[in-house]
């Protein structure tokens, strides 16, 4: 999905993509990324909890609107309980 970010971004279409793999994330460098701390098959969570479903999304939707991004960027997510889930972190900055 990264490669294919980047090849939208080019064109004008502002893309983000929710990764678990960070070392795959680091070499393909895609426009603004959310690193999620999530078992592989399960970007958005455990099943059956739209909660921190919904948080995953809203903070990978957050990265489109922060002006202060700079891609490429890797934003790690940050899991947060009750009304503070969904936080995210800019991780060490941008990539470039």
């Amino acid at each position: 999905m990264s490669l294919v970010a980047a090849e939208l971004e080019s064109l004008g279409i502002s893309t983000v993509v929710i990764q678990l793999l960070r070392p795959a994330t680091e070499k393909v460098r895609p426009p603004r990324a959310l690193m999620v701390p999530f078992r592989h098959g399960y970007p958005l969570g455990a099943p059956n909890d739209p909660e921190l479903q919904r948080a995953v999304l809203r903070a990978a939707l957050n990265l489109l609107t922060d002006q202060g991004l700079k891609p490429p960027a890797i934003v790690e997510f940050r899991q947060q309980k009750s009304e503070d889930r969904g936080q995210m972190t800019e991780d060490s900055g941008n990539m470039a």
